[in-house]
Formats: structure tokens, C-alpha cells, sequence
């Protein structure tokens, strides 16, 4: 006997609007009355016929409390009025939702394989995807012993393909797998089809070792190879970072018969690229020259540029760029952003604007990630003229400027001092609907608080923390700073307090601003109590915070040792030293005042 079918989670149904409220019980063996003799079944299938005159729940209503599985198992099974295939689903679908009948998983197969034999495979997948979910995992022998034992006369092998696929629907990968073991030990075949099913849902779910295991398991057992599935294989273990094992599963190519294409050495020069072995990479470019025969294309080249100019090697990514148009070759879009870049990371802006003019005689259309990395080094090469003038030829060609173009120029602009063009950015971004982000807003109060504009930098951290955001630790330092700098001490330590009740931890550079605006004011007592701050909650005082220290005692002590307190800077750098300096100081400042 089959267990009890378990009640899991109700998945939507499959056979009906409504739900189902059965559960499934133990099977039942066919009558063995003569099929058209049974008046039951008789009347079932004259029901079926007339459904588009009499609906089922109405033409079978008084029939249905003494239906038992085995009368619809029989009707199944022996069909004796021949009833259209499509209408006996109809009825299957109906009957199974009615809650006083418990159809057992043996009427469900003998069900799907009246379906298969009908060829309504897809019907019969969507049957057994049902089951699947109410039996759940690790159920494939049962739902396979029970295929077994109801196929009849029926070839099986389709009941068991879309059991297989059923599982694998389901994203129950080990029961597929057993599904096709079965299969074979059953002396039904490979169902070759479903297994490479299975093998790209395995390579989805990220498990490129459990899907080369799998696939090594049915090649060994007559599944013919095939380079794409070696293509995925290598792809997925070089995503994961597994570069070595997806050079064993190339190898593997030549071993099964096969032969490599440009994909496959695509595919490994990416991974040894993106895993930082270039030398690797060119050496298997060298291999698929000299050995394989087989000519680098596009793809090839782009990624041995990319992996070049990450590694800061441009002459030798130019050197790429130029034997790929020597071979024919016309470069992409991605190959001009990459070396554009990489230039312009490199502070060589002149460069990547020739390679600019260059994609635009090649008749390659740049899109708004190269503008937005050529904009960004000239930006940072301080040529915001260009960059500007480039802006503008972006948007001749029909390109509109992204939040990155708009905070690049205004980053830009408040590095070279001009505020004014850096608000007038900002204002641009407001008309074409662009919000500003923490970039942005950091980088215009970044520029407000070099020019001592500190009220108009606090209106930005303010307008930042409306919009939701979080200043972070700079941020905020910036305009203590500001405040500090135009001797507003006071405020400097309320944006203090401000930052730690928004859970920051102000370090020793926040700490420091503010130790240097109390000793420019002369407020040495209050700077050594803040020096105590820090050191009781752990923040620990650089030699910068030491010699700002010294600086005051220096501008704000006596005179006569100003030089010797001056000649320390520079050599203080823990507190003990700076403790015992100032105490010696301090002794002969009051020796002197006494005599």
C-alpha cells in the first residue's frame, strides 16, 4: 500500500478555480465487473457527454456520494465509451475538487499516464507538478513506484520525462535526479531532454560542482556531450570565482570527443581576467591561436583590454586595441569605455579624448557610461571647460545627463572653487526632476565650506536629513570645521552632539577641528578637558592633535618659551609626553610669576 499522500502547504491549484479540500488516501484495485456492464461508470460517462447541456455538479449530484476512487480509476483506465481525452480532464478536474472524494495518488498516475498516452504531456506535467507539491521533497521513489505499477499497457516513458520535469519545476533537484536514476535501473533510457533541463536549472541555482557531477553522471551513461553545456559548465564555476575548475572542465572538452569553440576560450580567458591571472589568460589566447586555430573575436579582445587597463597596463591595452584592428576587427562601444576609463583614471584625459574622436570616426555611437567616464576625467583633471563642451555633445546626440553627469560637473566645479556654477548645476538637476544623492549634496557642501559660506553649508546637511538621508562622519565634520574657522566654537560642538545622537562616532579628525578651534581662541583649559573626552571614550589623539595642543601653549603661554614648545612640534605624539611637557612648562611659567 502507498502512504497517505502528506498535507504540505496548499499550492494554487492546478485542476480548478476552487480549492481543494482533500486529502489523499490509500489506493483501490479496479472492479472487476465488466466495465460496460458497471451502471455507475455507464452514468459517469454518459455525464461526461452531455456536460455542455448539463453541468457535472448538477447531472452527478446524486451520484456523487457513492463515487470511490476505484470507479474513477476504472473509467480512467478503461475509458469503455471512449470519451475525448480533453473531457475526460474536465471531469478529472472537477471530481478531484470535490471535498467528500479522496482520489489516492494511484488514480493520479494512472491518470497521468492516460494523458501521455493521449500525447497531453504538457496536462500530464501540470497533473504531476501537483502531486509533486503536496507529496514535497524526497518523494520521487513512491511517485515513481506508483507510475511503475499503473502503466498497464501504456509505454511509460513520457509519465516518467514529465515526472522528471516536474521535480525540476519545482526546483526539487535531488528528486529529478533520482527520477532519472530510476529511469535508467527501470531500463527505461535517459530522458535526455529533461536532463538537460535539469542541468540548466542547477547552473541557475548557482551549483556548477553539483551540475558538472550530475552531467559527468549521465554522459557516462549515454547522454551525448555537447560544447554548449561544457560552455555553461565553465561560465558558471568562473562566476563563482573557480577558475581552476572550470580550466578542468575545458579540458574535459578534447576528452569527450569534442572541440573547443571560441566561446569556450572566451569563457576561460573572462575567468582567468576577472581573477586577476592575465598572464593565464593570454596564454590560453596564444593556445587558441597557435594550437586551436581558431581567431580571437571582439569578445576576446575586450576582455583581455578590461583585465589590462584594471591593472593600470594602458600601453599594453592600446597595443590589444591596435592588433584587434590590424586583424579586421571593428571595436565595440564596451572596448572604447573601457579604455576611455581606464585613461582617464589615470589622469590622462588628453588620451581618452582622442579615443573619443576616435570611437566617433569609427562610426560607434558612445553611450552614457563613456560620456560619464570621460566627463569624470576631465573633471578631475580640472578641465571643466571640456568637460562641459562635452556635456553639451552629449546631449546633441540625443542623450540626456544622468544624476552621475550632473554630481560629476558639481563635484568638479566646487573642487576648482566655483560654487556659484556648482549651485547653478543643482538648480539644472531640480528642472529636469533629478534628486540629489548623499554624493552630491557632500560634494556642494563640500565646496560651501571651502569657500566659508558655513550657514549655506548647514542649509544643505539640514536639506540632506529632510530628504532622508544620513550626513556621515565628513559630512558633518566639514561644517564643524567651517563653524570652528570663523570662531563659533559653540556651534561646532552642538553639530557634535547632533552627530552622536544620530548614532556616528566622531574619530579624532572631528575631534581635532574642534581641539583647534578652542586653542586659537585661547581656550587651553577647555582644549586639555577635551583631549580627557577623548581619551575616557577611546578615541585616541594623533601627533596632529598633540602639536595643536602645543600651538596654543605656544601663541597663548609665556612668552619665553614659546621657542622650546615651538622645537617639540612634531616629536609629541602620546599623551604622556605631551603631560609631562606641559606640566615642566607649566612649573617654571609659575616659578617665574612667584619671583
Amino acid at each position: 500500500m502507498l502512504s497517505i499522500l502528506k498535507e504540505k502547504k496548499k499550492p494554487p491549484n492546478v485542476f480548478s478555480t476552487s480549492s481543494l479540500s482533500f486529502f489523499f488516501s490509500t489506493w483501490f484495485s479496479p472492479s472487476s465487473l465488466s466495465q460496460h456492464q458497471d451502471p455507475i461508470l455507464t452514468t459517469l460517462s454518459q455525464a461526461i457527454q452531455n456536460t455542455p447541456q448539463t453541468p457535472l455538479s448538477i447531472s452527478l449530484k446524486r451520484l456523487l456520494p457513492s463515487l470511490t476512487p476505484s470507479h474513477i480509476t476504472s473509467l480512467i483506465s478503461h475509458n469503455p465509451f471512449s470519451l475525448p481525452p480533453p473531457s475526460l480532464l474536465s471531469f478529472f478536474k472537477w471530481v478531484s475538487s470535490q471535498p467528500g472524494l479522496r482520489l489516492p495518488l494511484h488514480t493520479y498516475s494512472t491518470m497521468a499516464h492516460f494523458l501521455c498516452s493521449h500525447h497531453l504531456l504538457s496536462d500530464a506535467q501540470s497533473l504531476l507538478k501537483f502531486v509533486v507539491s503536496r507529496k514535497g521533497k524526497d518523494s520521487a521513489a513512491s511517485i515513481f513506484a506508483s507510475l511503475l505499477q499503473t502503466k498497464g499497457t501504456h509505454q511509460p516513458n513520457s509519465a516518467f520525462v514529465a515526472l522528471m520535469n516536474a521535480y525540476t519545476d519545482s526546483g526539487f533537484i535531488s528528486d529529478a535526479i533520482q527520477c532519472s536514476r530510476l529511469a535508467r535501473k527501470h531500463g527505461f533510457g535517459v530522458p535526455f531532454h529533461s536532463c538537460s533541463c535539469l542541468l540548466d536549472k542547477m547552473l541557475k541555482s548557482n551549483s556548477p560542482a553539483a551540475a558538472w557531477a550530475f552531467y559527468s553522471e549521465v554522459l557516462d551513461n549515454g547522454l551525448p556531450p555537447n560544447v554548449y553545456s561544457f560552455n555553461m559548465l565553465m561560465h558558471s564555476f568562473c562566476k563563482n570565482g573557480k577558475v581552476k575548475e572550470a580550466r578542468l572542465i575545458f579540458d574535459e572538452i578534447q576528452r569527450r570527443g569534442l572541440e573547443p569553440t571560441v566561446v569556450s576560450f572566451n569563457t576561460l580567458i573572462n575567468g582567468y581576467c576577472k581573477s586577476g591571472d592575465l598572464e593565464a589568460g593570454f596564454g590560453l589566447k596564444r593556445v587558441m591561436l597557435e594550437e586551436a586555430r581558431i581567431s580571437p573575436d571582439v569578445f576576446t579582445y575586450s576582455v583581455l583590454i578590461n583585465g589590462l587597463c584594471k591593472e593600470r597596463r594602458l600601453e599594453e591595452a592600446n597595443e590589444m586595441f591596435e592588433e584587434m584592428c590590424k586583424r579586421g576587427l571593428v571595436p565595440n562601444d564596451v572596448i572604447f569605455t573601457t579604455l576611455i576609463d581606464g585613461h582617464c583614471k589615470e589622469g590622462r584625459s588628453g588620451v581618452a579624448l582622442e579615443i573619443y574622436h576616435e570611437m566617433l570616426r569609427k562610426g560607434v555611437k558612445p553611450d552614457l557610461v563613456a560620456y560619464n567616464a570621460l566627463v569624470n576625467g576631465l573633471c578631475k583633471s580640472g578641465d571643466l571647460r571640456e568637460a562641459r563642451r562635452v556635456v553639451d555633445e552629449m546631449r546633441r546626440r540625443g542623450l540626456r545627463p544622468d544624476k552621475i553627469t550632473f554630481t560629476t560637473l558639481m563635484d568638479g566645479c566646487c573642487k576648482e572653487g566655483d560654487v556659484a556654477a556648482a549651485i547653478e548645476i543643482r538648480e539644472e538637476m531640480a528642472r529636469e526632476g533629478i534628486k540629489l544623492d548623499n554624493v552630491a549634496y557632500t560634494a556642494l557642501l563640500s565646496g560651501l565650506s571651502k569657500e566659508g559660506r558655513v550657514i549655506d553649508a548647514e542649509k544643505i546637511l539640514r536639506e540632506m536629513l529632510r530628504a532622508g538621508m544620513t550626513p556621515d562622519e565628513a559630512t558633518y565634520t566639514m561644517v564643524i570645521d567651517g563653524y570652528c574657522k570663523k570662531g563659533d566654537v559653540k556651534m561646532g560642538f552642538k553639530l557634535l552632539k547632533e552627530m552622536q545622537s544620530n548614532g556616528l562616532a566622531p574619530g579624532v579628525v572631528t575631534y581635532n577641528v574642534l581641539m583647534n578651534g578652542l586653542c586659537k581662541q585661547g581656550q587651553m583649559e577647555n582644549a586639555n578637558m577635551l583631549l580627557n573626552a577623548m581619551l575616557n571614550i577611546g578615541v585616541v589623539p594623533d601627533d596632529v592633535t598633540y602639536n595643536i595642543l602645543l600651538e596654543g601653549h605656544c601663541k597663548h603661554g609665556d612668552v619665553e618659551d614659546f621657542d622650546r614648545l615651538r622645537s617639540e612640534k612634531g616629536l609629541v605624539s602620546d599623551f604622556g609626553t605631551y603631560t609631562s611637557l606641559i606640566n615642566e612648562y607649566g612649573k617654571k611659567s609659575r616659578k617665574r610669576q612667584a619671583q
